[in-house]
């Protein structure tokens, strides 16, 4: 059984900040968003977490193995670094969206978003450190079959873009709707999806499901006790479905 606890960082008060005194220029937004997000990214992941972009100023992170000390001291780093703050919320369960939806919860019941009296939110349940195993997290890395070929070196870069997003647009609903996952768009064609406990025969299914909107795709699947640990897992065994042009690959 999977355990994934999940992070929402939420920027406090974002929407009137940006206008307040007077309308920001979107230039310095869109560099403020991306910078918090490389730290976030940074900051989580040397604690071997994964963070995911996914709106900018809510940003989706896998978190286990993080104490409360190791949330607020990154809060914190972020109050030092930037004109804005956080706020996170955790929750764990052993589906990744079950426990996105008790941390968006929790921060929801705290206040508004762009509530100026609900600043910096720290709340929620961590997994007991009695409770946590071996395969708690299980990561699905999910590559397009010579993307390159079929995109890259062909279309219109817009061209290409709106495929690849549309594709993933089909693998997103389709995960969070048969099997209780949380996918995200990485970059290029890959997509990481945060998964419970899906079997082979779940993930081909998958596969098989969104090739029409996405085409052939390949599939490797990394579990470990943390993120970061079954990410690489997962990437190790992208090179094995590569060379033996396999469709699904669990890493060892």
């Amino acid at each position: 059984m999977t355990n994934t606890q999940s992070t929402l960082i939420q920027i406090d008060n974002y929407g009137p900040w940006m206008v307040t005194p007077e309308p920001r220029r979107e230039v310095d937004l869109q560099t403020l968003q991306s910078r918090l997000y490389a730290d976030l990214s940074q900051l989580f992941g040397n604690r071997e977490g994964y963070v995911f972009f996914t709106r900018f100023d809510n940003v989706v992170a896998v978190t286990d193995g993080l104490d409360e000390a190791a949330h607020a001291l990154i809060q914190e780093s972020v109050a030092n670094r930037y004109p804005v703050t956080v706020s996170l919320s955790v929750a764990a369960d052993s589906s990744p969206a079950a426990a996105l939806g008790v941390a968006t919860s929790q921060l929801q019941d705290a206040g508004s978003a762009q509530d100026r009296a609900r600043p910096e939110i720290l709340t929620g349940t961590l997994l007991p450190d009695a409770e946590r195993a071996d395969i708690d997290v299980q990561i699905a890395h999910f590559d397009v079959n010579d993307a390159t070929g079929k995109y890259t070196d062909c279309l219109n870069e817009f061209d290409s873009f709106i495929n690849i997003e549309q594709g993933y647009a089909e693998l997103m609903r389709y995960m969070r709707k048969a099997h209780d996952s949380l996918s995200f768009f990485v970059g290029g064609d890959d997509v990481i999806a945060v998964c419970e406990a899906v079997d082979h025969e779940g993930y081909a299914d998958a596969v098989e499901h969104v090739r029409e909107a996405v085409g052939d795709l390949k599939i490797v699947v990394g579990r470990a006790q943390t993120a970061q640990a079954a990410g690489i897992a997962a990437k190790h065994a992208l090179e094995t479905c590569r060379e033996e042009d396999i469709d699904v690959e669990f890493a060892d």
